[in-house]
């Protein structure tokens, strides 16, 4: 995966995103879409990081962090195929009212469709069924950094990756623009500087895998 700096381009058309990440999509097969034919058997629905944007409304380290939790997670769970929806269990490490975690989990929830007792029950006997597959403060973390564990049902095989988010550069003093863009009162060159430091940020969580820590448990 190649690094990119200043993933900004003040060029793109209002038709486009101003922003463009470099960041692999994940792959993963649902069964209930291969059922009523919305895929073909055994094809994968792709999520990009900019669908997991939309469903959290921004882009920032806590979306990039859950994104690459969960991609790293499942790509060590499958090692040799797509992951599968309805047999992957998910447990975070901390309370669904802590503002990562819940954050996260909404966002790990989407791509791997665990849910808590009111997801998807499945079709007719249960087929793709996903509920109670999300579970919170279900295990003690071994430091502070957000943490969660991925369960394959089928194979018993389980994978914890924690992401080290204290060790994310703080993005530097355009970050202090923020709020005068909130206001209203920022300038252009306030805007863009603010925009290149926030985004490169995100980019570079979306880059370093140094930032995760990936094991069997």
């Amino acid at each position: 995966m190649s690094e990119t700096t200043n993933p900004t381009d003040t060029n793109r058309t209002e038709e486009h995103w101003t922003v463009e990440y470099d960041v692999e999509p994940i792959r993963i097969r649902d069964p209930v879409a291969e059922a009523l034919a919305v895929l073909e058997p055994g094809e994968p629905f792709v999520v990009t990081y900019e669908d997991v944007v939309k469903a959290a409304g921004h882009s920032c380290p806590t979306a990039s962090g859950a994104y690459r939790i969960v991609q790293v997670g499942l790509d060590a769970l499958y090692p040799d195929g797509h992951p599968v929806r309805s047999e992957i269990e998910v447990r975070a490490a901390g309370p669904r009212d802590d503002t990562t975690y819940g954050v996260m989990s909404r966002l790990i929830s989407y791509v791997t469709g665990a849910a808590q007792e009111d997801g998807f029950g499945g079709l007719g006997g249960g087929h793709g069924d996903r509920q109670n597959m999300l579970t919170f403060d279900a295990f003690e973390p071994d430091s502070a950094a957000p943490t969660f564990r991925f369960h394959r049902t089928d194979t018993g095989a389980t994978v914890e990756v924690a992401y080290h988010i204290s060790d994310v550069p703080n993005g530097g003093p355009a970050l202090g623009n923020l709020q005068q863009i909130i206001d209203g009162t920022a300038s252009e060159e306030d805007r863009e500087l603010f925009a290149k430091a926030w985004h490169g940020r995100v980019q570079k969580i979306l880059s370093d895998d140094s930032l995760f820590t990936i094991e069997a448990v």
